[in-house]
């Protein structure tokens, strides 16, 4: 049996440039690609996931390469159907992108593998001689930019 993974993302990310880091253990047709927001027009974005007065912002590219201000909270709400679908589909590996910390996303079957768990573990046990690649966000994604380190 083959390993399964979906790239589960909010907005447009350039999965392209992550496929090759992945193919080398995973082959290409047992990954597939859902975007939350990516393949809306802004017009639907907006309507669905219009800032509602008590939430949250969260800031995402979508497809027309523009960033969106949407709902952290209907965000959230959509990603964990998502999620639990996927679930449901047996991927054994789903690989959340985003620069943004999200909040209750779990799976019960497949291996979650979200960036702020598995980055900084990463980083902190690199020694000498070992190679690491970064994937950051655009710099327009990143309205807290204080917060994560990117100046």
């Amino acid at each position: 049996m083959s390993t399964t993974m979906a790239i589960l993302t909010v907005g447009v990310v350039p999965v392209a440039e992550v496929l090759p880091l992945l193919t080398e253990h995973i082959r290409e047709e047992q990954i597939t690609h859902i975007s939350l927001l990516g393949k809306m027009t802004r017009e639907d974005v907006m309507e669905d996931y219009a800032v509602d007065s008590g939430d949250e912002c969260l800031l995402t590219l979508l497809n027309d390469n523009q960033p969106a201000e949407v709902s952290r909270q209907k965000v959230e709400r959509d990603l964990k159907h998502i999620i639990a679908m996927l679930d449901r589909q047996e991927y054994d590996v789903i690989l959340f992108l985003s620069s943004e910390m999200l909040s209750g996303l779990t799976a019960r079957n497949a291996i979650l593998l979200e960036p702020q768990r598995i980055i900084p573990p990463l980083v902190a046990s690199i020694v000498d001689g070992h190679q690491v690649g970064v994937i950051v966000p655009l710099r327009r994604c990143c309205p807290c930019s204080g917060k994560s380190g990117f100046r």
